[in-house]
């Protein structure tokens, strides 16, 4: 017998069954799917980076149909405007009167499919909204609804035609998660699903569970040595020698911002309640780090002249920047 939206929101592990209905359609990509459970507890935004054809839009469709909110794919192409996404004042003759026609960004789940093939001024229209859940369009302030969330894709690997995300917009995605090719196992059975027709997701949870299950993972316990360990470890990030990295200084033009340390410790608090534990652990943080921090460190030229990329230098940073020791009384 299928489970019920509320039979799914009370499991010990509460999006197990949306991640289940998810993988009826998606084979793999099982980091990319938790990173896509961890925004939607700790309403972030996420960016997804990987080369055509590994499912990047259908995974989000999929976790889209599981969640049973609103969902908009907005396809971003160079001739966007603004108001394509966000909408518009509308004048209607027969009436004398403005009227305010909303854009796509109104719903749960807003997929940007390649959002850098977009000029910067698209881009930039979805800053108010990913940061204040709102758009104002003319005078007037409309809100989104709620719960909301980001998902954009890019592809790494075209140039031409495509416009580098400006560092103000990529900073306000929680995470940037970098999808590879699937194993040869993986490969066999998605050409196997290719051949037969799609299974169809069927909703598993409603907004408002949702919406629950964000104010349940908000209760998880952080420790305040972890937050002091988030705290030290973005700022090696803006002063390697801070760790005894003095020589990746060269390499590093600008570290991460205050909202990496948020991240992390949402982030951490997210991956612990998805495990099923009401409590955050250092590893929960460490964990995150790769995808929170590689999208926030602006390298300078030294770095692309050496190949150094900023996986390489935020692996270093984990290594030198020490864990701590978390007591957990009473629990």
């Amino acid at each position: 017998m299928p489970a019920t939206p509320k039979d799914a929101a009370s499991t010990e592990n509460p999006l197990e069954r949306v991640l289940f209905e998810v993988k009826r359609t998606i084979v793999g990509q099982d980091l990319l799917l938790e990173r896509m459970a961890i925004a939607l507890l700790a309403g972030g935004h996420l960016l997804v980076e990987g080369v055509p054809g590994l499912a990047k839009t259908l995974a989000v469709k999929s976790l889209a149909s599981a969640i049973g909110g609103e969902f908009q794919r907005i396809q971003f192409t160079p001739d966007l405007v603004p108001a394509d996404l966000v909408g518009t004042r509308v004048y209607h003759q027969h009436s004398g009167e403005f009227q305010t026609e909303l854009g796509p960004v109104f719903a749960n789940l807003v997929l940007a499919d390649e959002i850098n093939r977009a000029p910067a001024k698209v881009q930039s229209a979805l800053l108010e909204v990913m940061q204040e859940h709102q758009v104002t369009i003319g005078r007037e302030t409309f809100r989104v609804p709620e719960p909301f969330l980001v998902m954009a894709t890019q592809n790494p690997i075209e140039s031409e035609g495509t416009y580098p995300l400006p560092e103000a917009q990529v900073d306000r995605f929680m995470m940037k998660v970098v999808i590879g090719y699937p194993d040869t196992a993986e490969e066999h059975a998605i050409v196997d699903r290719a051949l037969r027709p799609a299974e169809l997701i069927q909703a598993m949870l409603t907004p408002d569970d949702l919406i629950r299950m964000q104010e349940r993972a908000q209760q998880v316990y952080v420790d305040p040595a972890i937050i002091d360990y988030a705290v030290r470890l973005v700022a090696v990030t803006r002063a390697p020698s801070l760790a005894g990295l003095g020589e990746l200084e060269r390499y590093v033009t600008y570290g991460a911002s205050p909202r990496a340390s948020i991240a992390l410790v949402i982030g951490a608090r997210a991956l612990a309640f998805l495990r099923g534990r009401d409590y955050a652990l250092p590893h929960d943080l460490s964990e995150l780090a790769l995808d929170v921090l590689r999208h926030r460190i602006v390298l300078s030229y030294e770095a692309l002249a050496d190949d150094v990329d900023a996986d390489t230098i935020i692996t270093r940073v984990l290594r030198a920047v020490a864990a701590p020791d978390v007591v957990l009384q009473n629990r």
